[in-house]
This record gives C-alpha cells, sequence and structure tokens, in this order.
C-alpha cells in the first residue's frame, strides 16, 4: 500500500467489522461529552507559541468510573505512567510493568474486536494462528523497545509513542494519539486544549465525532495538529494499526478508508518489526468536507 492509496474491498470490510464489534467505545453525550469551541490557527514551524481558540478543556466530562470497569481500559490507564516523557533517556522496564504490559494483551485478545483482526491476518498469512505466538507478534511490534534518539539507549516503543506522547530535544511533542491519555492530561493542567483543525472555514466537526484533527500544548510544547480517534476502545486502535503495519513492508503506509461515517487517512510508519508511529487524519464525516 502506497501513500494515500484507496483501501482495497476487503480491507474496508475488516475495519469496519472491528468499528462494529467494539463495543467498548464510550458514547459521546452520555459517556462522555467534548466541547469543540474555535478553529485553530497556523502554528510556525518550531515555534511553540499557539493562539488559544479554545478557553476550556476539550472534554467536559469523561464517565471514568465506567472506564475503569472496563477490563481493557483500567489495564491500558496502568500503562499510561511507565514511560520516561524525553527521546534520548532510556526506558527502565520494571518486573510490573512487564506484567502490566502483558496483562493489557491478555485483556484486548479476549476481545471480539482483536478475535477479528487475529481472523483476518491468519488468513493474509501476516500472523501465527497460535495465541501465544500470535501474543508474542503485537508486544514485539507495540512494546518491544528500540532506539529513536541516537543520543540515548533504547528510549521508545510503538505503545509509548503513540498513546501515551513523548518529546523530541525537549523542543518538539511526538505522538500522544489516544483520547484517554489526552483527558487525563488535560485533567492533571498538563494539556491545553488550542481548538480543532479543519480545512476550509464552511464545515467544522461534530462534538458527536469519533475522529478529530486537534491543536494542543502538552507541558508547555505545542503540537500544530494531531489526529486522533474519539471515544473508541483501546482494543479498536492496536486492532486497526496493527492490521495496517502487518499487511505493509512500507517504512510510511497510508490508506484512505471509509470507516462507519468517516473518510479517513490511516498512516501508519514502521520502525524495524515496531511501529514508530500511527495515527488517524479525519478527511470527512457525513459527507462534510473538513
Amino acid at each position: 500500500m502506497a501513500r494515500g492509496q484507496q483501501a482495497s474491498e476487503e480491507l474496508t470490510e475488516v475495519l469496519n467489522q472491528l468499528w462494529l464489534l467494539d463495543t467498548n467505545r464510550q458514547k459521546p453525550g452520555t459517556d462522555y461529552i467534548i466541547s469543540l469551541q474555535g478553529k485553530a490557527g497556523y502554528v510556525a514551524h518550531g515555534s511553540n507559541y499557539a493562539r488559544d481558540r479554545a478557553r476550556a478543556p476539550l472534554f467536559a466530562y469523561v464517565n471514568e468510573d465506567k472506564l475503569k470497569s472496563i477490563e481493557t481500559y483500567a489495564h491500558f490507564i496502568n500503562l499510561l505512567d511507565n514511560y520516561e516523557m524525553s527521546t534520548g533517556v532510556s526506558e527502565t522496564v520494571t518486573s510490573e510493568e512487564l506484567k502490566e504490559n502483558k496483562l493489557f494483551i491478555d485483556a484486548i485478545l479476549e476481545t471480539d474486536v482483536m478475535k477479528c483482526a487475529h481472523k483476518y491476518l491468519v488468513g493474509k498469512g501476516q500472523s501465527p494462528s497460535d495465541p501465544a505466538q500470535f501474543k508474542r507478534q503485537l508486544y514485539d511490534i507495540w512494546f518491544s523497545l528500540y532506539h529513536r534518539d541516537r543520543r540515548g539507549g533504547e528510549d521508545s516503543s510503538g505503545f509509548e509513542h503513540v498513546f501515551v506522547g513523548e518529546t523530541k530535544y525537549g523542543r518538539e511533542i511526538m505522538g500522544l494519539h489516544n483520547w484517554v491519555q489526552f483527558y487525563l492530561q488535560e485533567k492533571h493542567g498538563h494539556v491545553d486544549y488550542k481548538g480543532y483543525k479543519a480545512r476550509g472555514n464552511k464545515n467544522t466537526p461534530d462534538e458527536d465525532d469519533h475522529v478529530l484533527n486537534l491543536q494542543f500544548s502538552w507541558k508547555g510544547l505545542v503540537k500544530p495538529v494531531g489526529g486522533s480517534f474519539i471515544g473508541v476502545s483501546p482494543e479498536f486502535e492496536v486492532a486497526l494499526f496493527t492490521i495496517i503495519f502487518l499487511m505493509s513492508t512500507e517504512k510510511m503506509t497510508s490508506v484512505v478508508v471509509k470507516v462507519d461515517e468517516y473518510m479517513l487517512e490511516l498512516v501508519v510508519y514502521r520502525h524495524g518489526g515496531s511501529i514508530g508511529t500511527s495515527f488517524p487524519k479525519l478527511l470527512s464525516s457525513n459527507n462534510r468536507d473538513l
């Protein structure tokens, strides 16, 4: 799959199956409420100043008790404090953290979402049918440590980059594409939402959209634009991006696909046998060109 290539009918079908099977997806307006506010402006490359077009947080409400009562979310949340923020600082994985990683993988493999992804990947000859071997494959893709910054040791992983976020040379935000982490960082005063990003001036995203392009600052650094699913389960994101990763050998894969009402560009960069980064870009929703 090359850059911006339209997804095949088969790939489109399986990604939509994952969407339908995601029973742990949270319901906008009920399980959480977001406040989109203003459209974010341009941020110059390398600048850490962004005009704030959103005085209030993005998340006005999240039912944390419900999240923590769902096994996959509970294990996911336990992983978010296991990482060094800055690249160039070697990660140290304790035995407790190793156990938490494995508990998370065990939990998501019990879901219909991951069972569907596994079946598809086995059928395509990309994953072993044995559950224990598939678990090892997932671990290597998401949790194996690698060098992202040559100044340090093994300082990064796919999970850290995509779901937790990290900084480069203390000057640039990388990753942080997960809504639960965004909410928790916002709640603790580390994230400042600056507004949504959209092409053109006529159309704006809806507050019940499950995919957003947004601008924010994190611990004083600005991310000019980042794409994120909103409300979806961690198993859905792992399943979706694992499929895109394994179905291509390119360093960068970009596939355009319609999932539910959303026309998305799904982007995955590989770092050897692991994910370097992965994120969605919202192109349109309900035929609204964003």
